[in-house]
C-alpha cells in the first residue's frame, strides 16, 4: 500500500515513541542513565542519529548495558549501521579518554556512556541529534550526571562538541580558532548556544 511521506514520518514517530515507552518500562529508573539510554537507544533501531553498530559498543557490553539498565527487555538491534571509519579511531580514542578522566566514578555505566558519547562525536550534526537524545538539555544533564567536572568547565555553553575539542586542543597546547577571545568572534554563534545545558 502507497504511503505519503508524511505517513511515514507519522508511522516512524509513533514507531520511535513506541518502542521508547516499552525500554522505559523494562526501565532501572533509579538510575537516571537508564533514561538516557532509553531514548538513544529508541532513535538508533528507529534509524536515527549516527551511532554505528552497537551504538560504538563491542557487543558484549551492548548486551551488558541491556540486561543491566532494562532487564527482561527481548534484544533489540539495530541491524546494519555503518561503522566508524578506522583512521577516525585515534580521535574517537582521545574524545573518549577527556570523558573518562572526569568521569564521577560512581558505577560502571559511566564507561559505556563515555564510549557512546564519543561515538556520536563522530557524526556530523548536534551531538545531541547524533545520539538520538530527544533534546540538547538531555545531554547536558547526562553529561553532568556522568562527567561532572568536566561538564561544569562548559560555563559559556559551548555546544558540547566544540567544547570537547577545544579541550584536547588546549590540552595539547594549541587553539583552534584566531580569534583572540569568544565573545569577539564573528563565529560565536556557531559555537555557543542560547538554550540552557541543564534546566
Amino acid at each position: 500500500m502507497y504511503r505519503s511521506n508524511e505517513d511515514r514520518t507519522e508511522h516512524s514517530a509513533s514507531f520511535h515513541q513506541a518502542l521508547y515507552q516499552r525500554l522505559m518500562s523494562h526501565a532501572v529508573k533509579e538510575d537516571p542513565n537508564a533514561g538516557f539510554l532509553a531514548e538513544m537507544i529508541a532513535s538508533w533501531i528507529a534509524g536515527e542519529g549516527a551511532l554505528p553498530r552497537f551504538m560504538g559498543l563491542e557487543k558484549d557490553a551492548y548486551d551488558a548495558m541491556l540486561e543491566t539498565f532494562f532487564p527482561g527487555m527481548s534484544p533489540l538491534d539495530a541491524g546494519d549501521r555503518n561503522d566508524i571509519e578506522p583512521e577516525r579511531g585515534p580521535e574517537l580514542e582521545d574524545v573518549k579518554a577527556l570523558l573518562l578522566t572526569h568521569r564521577n566514578n560512581s558505577t560502571d555505566a559511566e564507561l559505556w556512556v563515555a564510549q557512546i558519547v564519543a561515538s556520536g562525536c563522530m557524526g556530523s550534526d548536534h551531538l545531541w541529534s547524533d545520539l538520538g537524545l530527544f533534546s540538547r538539555k538531555n545531554l547536558g544533564i547526562m553529561l553532568k550526571h556522568n562527567f561532572t567536572a568536566l561538564a561544569v568547565l562548559n560555563d559559556k555553553n559551548m555546544r558540547w562538541k566544540k567544547f570537547f575539542y577545544r579541550q584536547l586542543c588546549a590540552k595539547e597546547g594549541f587553539i583552534m580558532c584566531r580569534s583572540p577571545s569568544c565573545e569577539t568572534c564573528s563565529e560565536y554563534k556557531a559555537c555557543f548556544a542560547e538554550d540552557g545545558m541543564f534546566d
